[in-house]
């Protein structure tokens, strides 16, 4: 298959992200003696400006690295977790069954900051000033205007102007949407991110003292007691139709840190596969390629519609075990090592026949998960309306959800970032929420909360419930590859909620067990399944649905069709937005990112 852009080849280190400049900005900290580590994070700190609309300050972050020092491989949480007040008893007396998808009630801890802050300090080199340069000066001068910011502020626009006014200030021009090549500045976040680095200055001399400073400036300092203003005084319509308050208080974000935790692991065509807890739903790709041995999956065309029906069935079961048994630690943990052992996959395997099945087959465990009401959930639609039609965070979701002003301008979304060097280190990140377009703008920080609340289910008996001080399952999900002597050889990623993990299987097993190329097999045509709920506001299920590129040939989409998929064909560079490095035993690097979206770029040499 002809590519549309060469695979990058080098030695010294490689960038990827989905927004070249990014790229670019971590490619320079190596060129300038950074490591891997103060690559992710310089160019992570600067997506917070560049992509006001796909992530933020006050977002989250979920994040894998390898160090070659010590041959670590772990992940970082940076999901912040939910206010103490947050209980369903509360939302109750506001009249409500579960958290809207915008405004201020879905608000959580803010984590993504101190997620990069310990990267910087316990595995990079340089200062904060060093890593912090590059967003402050993209907030002051401003980020060029692409379309799809363009048009998630056209949309975003009457709302901030008839509700929040304070957004309206921050990210309009004389009330309207910036043109597309114009430039968006941001100078309240650069004024932010400036106290931030001369609180941190004034603390001493050191590096880790200074981020250290940075870190309790945030928590417990004046970022944290202008959210605890802001969150005590300020009312916002959202999409229930009414005007509420934050539960969120500076208390929920005092001492909070970005905890260190074990990846999950397995085996899949010659690599170990790593993926975040089931704080994210990144185990359900490993349990996705369980259901898929590559042994018979090479036997399948991989443009093919028997290889498209397989995975598709594959993805089903392991989103249906998602939203049964993953969520919050403690006595509702998920059982992990049941969920990936061969048996279960075996189980799990057989129910795939030649046929679409698209009943909801959860597994069953003994002691474990919680079931949720599938039916009600393909009955839910997005209401109509200004507000519902702004009224969620996922901008993939499929026609038969999405009210026409939200489906054709609302296109919000995520980032990723792949960094590896010459030394051997290795990060794969992805960065999301605290988008413009999620919550009402704290006017003296320059940046909205994130909403991921709206991601949890109203039953606190389910591993993804609401509950007060819980970790929202998120749909975060990077991943990194050791080979077969525990070297970094991939990492991987991209954005798109609940297709996050969808795109990446597809690609893992194009590349590695078919043999495409790394460019290649993240062009080659991609699809992904809407049969379970959806992650984002109102937790919607299209049973059955598949959604394909225009690319795949009529007679895949009829026999897809004739094999009882609810096949939707989109557009011809419509899914995903994939980027990738690659690592070889001898230290040779390639790197790739995914034309779709025009925006995403690998660099490297």
């Amino acid at each position: 298959m002809q590519v549309t852009r060469p695979e990058i080849d080098g030695w010294f280190g490689a960038a990827a992200s989905s927004h070249s400049t990014a790229s670019a900005v971590a490619m320079g900290v190596l060129e300038r003696g950074g490591n891997a580590f103060d690559a992710a994070v310089a160019g992570g700190l600067a997506l917070q400006a560049l992509c006001p609309h796909l992530n933020g300050p006050g977002g989250d972050l979920a994040l894998i690295y390898h160090a070659a020092e010590d041959a670590r491989t772990v992940s970082l949480c940076g999901q912040g977790p939910t206010p103490a007040a947050l209980t369903a008893e509360r939302l109750q007396t506001l009249g409500l069954d579960a958290p809207p998808g915008a405004g201020l009630l879905p608000a959580v801890v803010p984590g993504a900051f101190d997620a990069w802050m310990r990267l910087l300090a316990e595995r990079g080199r340089m200062t904060l000033a060093e890593v912090l340069a590059p967003a402050i000066a993209y907030a002051d001068r401003g980020v060029p205007v692409d379309r799809r910011l363009h048009d998630t502020l056209a949309a975003a626009q009457p709302i901030f102007l008839r509700y929040w006014p304070d957004s309206a200030a921050l990210y309009l021009v004389r009330g309207e949407a910036p043109a597309i090549g114009g430039l968006l500045a941001n100078p309240t976040l650069a004024a932010t991110y400036r106290r931030l680095l001369a609180e941190a200055e004034s603390a001493g001399a050191g590096r880790l003292v200074q981020i250290e400073a940075a870190r309790r400036a945030w928590s417990d300092g004046f970022v944290a007691e202008a959210v605890d203003r802001f969150c005590r005084t300020a009312e916002a319509m959202d999409v229930s139709g009414r005007v509420h308050q934050a539960l969120l208080t500076g208390a929920d974000l005092a001492g909070w840190r970005a905890p260190e935790e074990p990846t999950i692991a397995r085996r899949y065509a010659g690599l170990t596969l790593h993926k975040c807890g089931p704080w994210t739903q990144g185990p359900v790709l490993l349990q996705t390629l369980a259901l898929l041995p590559a042994e018979e999956m090479a036997a399948l065309d991989p443009l093919g519609a028997p290889f498209v029906h397989r995975v598709a069935e594959a993805l089903k079961l392991a989103f249906a075990d998602r939203e049964t048994f993953y969520g919050v630690d403690g006595p509702l943990a998920a059982p992990i090592d049941r969920l990936l052992s061969d048996d279960y996959a075996v189980s799990r395997a057989a129910l795939i026949g030649d046929q679409a099945d698209n009943s909801w087959r959860p597994g069953e465990i003994d002691g474990a998960g919680a079931p949720i009401d599938y039916a009600a959930a393909a009955a839910r639609r997005r209401e109509s309306g200004l507000l519902a039609a702004y009224g969620g965070g996922e901008p993939t979701t499929s026609p038969a959800f999405a009210h026409p002003a939200y489906r054709s301008r609302a296109v919000g979304d995520t980032c990723h970032i792949d960094v590896t060097d010459g030394d051997g280190n290795m990060v794969s990140a992805t960065p999301s929420g605290g988008w413009l377009q999620s919550s009402p703008a704290i006017p003296t920080l320059g940046f909205p909360l994130g909403t991921r609340a709206q991601m949890m289910w109203p039953d606190p008996a389910s591993p993804s419930g609401l509950g007060p001080r819980r970790r929202p399952r998120t749909t975060l999900s990077p991943t990194l590859g050791l080979d077969g002597e525990g070297r970094p050889t991939l990492s991987c990623g991209t954005p798109g909620g609940d297709q996050q993990d969808q795109w990446q299987a597809i690609f893992l097993i194009r590349r590695l067990v078919h043999k495409m190329g790394l460019q290649e097999a993240i062009e080659a045509p991609s699809f992904h399944s809407e049969h379970h709920p959806n992650s984002f506001y109102p937790r919607a299920a299209a049973p059955g649905r598949l959604v394909v590129e225009g690319r795949f040939s009529e007679e895949a989409i009829a026999d897809l069709s004739a094999r009882g998929h609810a096949v939707e064909a989109g557009g011809d560079w419509s899914e995903g937005r994939l980027t990738a490095i690659e690592r070889s035993a001898d230290g040779r690097l390639k790197a790739a990112a995914s034309p779709r979206g025009g925006l995403g770029y690998a660099v490297g040499r």
